[in-house]
């Protein structure tokens, strides 16, 4: 098999990990491509590529990192298709899934077919005008807020060409189900499962008791539009790309026409990392409350 390597290299345990890969890949007689960066970490023997480039013509992405690096390796696959396994190095890691400890043993998993795909759907946005994103693709989330300037905006957000509702807020979450356990999450939105195929819009601080998150359906088209007294607002996608908006600017945002494909195996539920990462249902002064508060 031909296995392309993203990794953040500042992490803790990078090189650790990296260099156990590229031994097992050698020992296996597996092909790797790695991304330019890691050269610093392995040297030059090696085969690398652009991490824009990198998933091109290999069966497996690995993703070494944290969440925003699985992000960004989801951004370098786009449409083509390539499975990712995301390899936890050390954070919170809701999306990489597998630590760095199971590495091996996963990719071991793999090449003997005892592994499932994921299909988790993506959003893309575009800017009404002249501006431009550096990629409109989204796996977790685009977010409008009030920029650099910590006022309330009017926010209108229209579904399919007919008005919903003006939020007055500091901004708006539009999240895949992936990213309902990000910072959709964070602001009250609700969980959804990841398999689904919907469309979250959650307010952050919105001004009003009468406003709350909404559910579209995944086929409908999102507009949203910024009224500033300040006359700027911001897009961020993933929390990675983002363009300054200005009041006359709209934006679009719909089901991408690709989905992004994870690798996942049957003994890693959702369910179970939603009580394992986040302590989902857990009492805090349970038993079972404390006894995860101090690692045990």
């Amino acid at each position: 098999m031909k296995f392309g390597l993203i990794a953040n290299i500042t992490r803790e345990g990078v090189r650790e990990s990296v260099l156990s890969f590229v031994e097992w890949a050698e020992k296996n007689s597996h092909q790797l491509v790695l991304c330019d960066d890691i050269k610093e970490v392995t040297g030059n023997s090696l085969a690398y590529a652009s991490c824009e480039t990198v998933a091109d013509g290999v069966d497996i992405l690995v993703s070494a990192g944290g969440d925003g690096t699985l992000l960004a390796s989801a951004r370098a696959v786009g449409d083509r298709g390539t499975p990712i396994l995301g390899i936890n190095l050390g954070s919170l890691g809701f999306l990489t899934q597998v630590p760095s400890q199971r590495l091996i043993e996963a990719l071991n998993a793999i090449v003997a077919g005892r592994h499932l795909i994921q299909k988790r759907m993506l959003l893309q946005a575009e800017i009404i005008g002249d501006k431009q994103l550096e990629s409109p693709y989204a796996l977790n989330d685009v977010v409008i807020d009030n920029g650099p300037v910590s006022r309330i905006v009017d926010i209108n957000l229209s579904v399919n060409g007919e008005l919903i509702v003006t939020y007055k807020a500091d901004g708006l979450v539009i999240s895949t189900p992936t990213g309902s356990t990000a910072y959709s999450l964070a602001v009250g939105g609700p969980i959804v499962h990841p398999e689904m195929e919907a469309i979250i819009a959650a307010p952050i601080s919105s001004f009003s008791l009468n406003t709350r998150p909404m559910i579209f359906n995944a086929n409908d088209e999102i507009e949203v539009q910024v009224q500033s007294s300040h006359k700027h607002a911001g897009i961020t996608l993933d929390g990675q790309i983002s363009v300054v908006l200005d009041n006359s600017d709209r934006v679009r945002i719909r089901k991408a026409p690709f989905a992004t494909n994870f690798i996942i195996f049957k003994e890693t539920s959702f369910y179970k990392v939603l009580r394992s990462k986040l302590h989902w249902g857990i009492q805090p002064m349970s038993r079972e409350g404390k006894e995860r508060r101090h690692g045990l």
